[in-house]
């Protein structure tokens, strides 16, 4: 991905997906064209905010061979005896994370989920204890193309966001129980998606009347396109709106001065744009057959 790093000793303290992870390491490992990795994975998950859980976890990477330059905690869920969204529990799994930084001076990652709402997607889930603790958060965004997010740095500049693709390899002399080839995913750059801009409320409202107009039968006078009050509002109640929206939105325009006759509506001037506003804003040329059902 073109940043420059460090190379160091991995411990991988995963509580889930292990037979999933042997196949990560596997094709990663092919992709790079490696034979070696200094990178210990765990075989289970334990309560590392404990006395007992981080004792073992302690004793087990000192045994190791070389001191970790990075520890990941995948995920927390899995590795807190407690309640995430508790402000307690969680200062208790921050400060053993801690204590690892530093008994063997190295990173630690903590994987975690976001909220389940749309307004939680942003945030890690849980107490606001979490981030506030945290020196850097990321933010992974799934999809076709993978958008990776800094949403928090506390002693740099936010980095600029990263995007990924995953990449199906299938592992060499690995197949399953039906002689079928087995595959895994290697994360590769991606590309930005190009995304498609959206309407301004104005240019919604315009092919709403637009489709109303389309749907009444297309009816002209004198070459112009018109529309009654009564077409347009079968046309919002059709939609699903309810009456009283439906009402708000057949509202006269507010604000401006325009001359209304028996047949037109001809504004002087441009009337403001606003939620509710037909007609003239939606440059249809409306006409109507009465001042009363001038839609301006």
């Amino acid at each position: 991905f073109g940043n420059k790093v460090r190379h160091g000793t991995v411990v991988y303290l995963a509580g889930e997906g292990h037979h999933g992870l042997r196949g990560r390491v596997a094709a990663w490992k092919q992709h790079k064209a490696v034979t070696g990795l200094d990178m210990w994975l765990s075989r289970h998950g334990l309560d590392l905010n404990t006395p007992a859980g981080f004792q073992k976890v302690v004793d087990s990477i000192r045994a190791l061979p070389e001191a970790p330059g990075v520890i990941v905690v995948d995920t927390l869920h899995r590795f807190l005896d407690g309640d995430e969204n508790s402000s307690v529990d969680a200062k208790s799994m921050l400060d053993a994370c801690g204590a690892l930084i530093h008994e063997f001076g190295c990173s630690v990652v903590l994987v975690h989920h976001t909220g389940v709402s749309n307004e939680a997607q942003h945030r890690a889930r849980g107490s606001s204890a979490w981030r506030g603790a945290l020196d850097i958060e990321i933010s992974v965004i799934p999809g076709d193309t993978i958008e990776i997010v800094q949403r928090k740095s506390k002693d740099a500049e936010e980095a600029v966001p990263v995007f990924a693709e995953l990449q199906s390899v299938p592992i060499k002399g690995w197949m399953d129980e039906d002689g079928d080839q087995v595959t895994s995913a290697v994360l590769v750059a991606g590309q930005e998606p190009v995304k498609a801009k959206k309407d301004s409320p104005i240019v919604k409202h315009q092919k709403l009347f637009e489709n109303a107009w389309w749907t009444s039968g297309a009816e002209d006078i004198d070459g112009q396109p018109y529309l009654t009050r009564a077409a347009l509002t079968r046309k919002l109640e059709s939609d699903g709106m309810a009456d009283r929206t439906v009402q708000n939105m057949l509202n006269p325009s507010y604000g401006y001065e325009g001359q209304k006759t028996a047949e037109t509506c001809t504004p002087k001037t441009p009337p403001p744009f606003r939620v509710g506003v037909w007609g003239y804003n939606c440059g249809l040329g409306v006409f109507t057959k009465s001042a009363s059902n001038c839609l301006n």
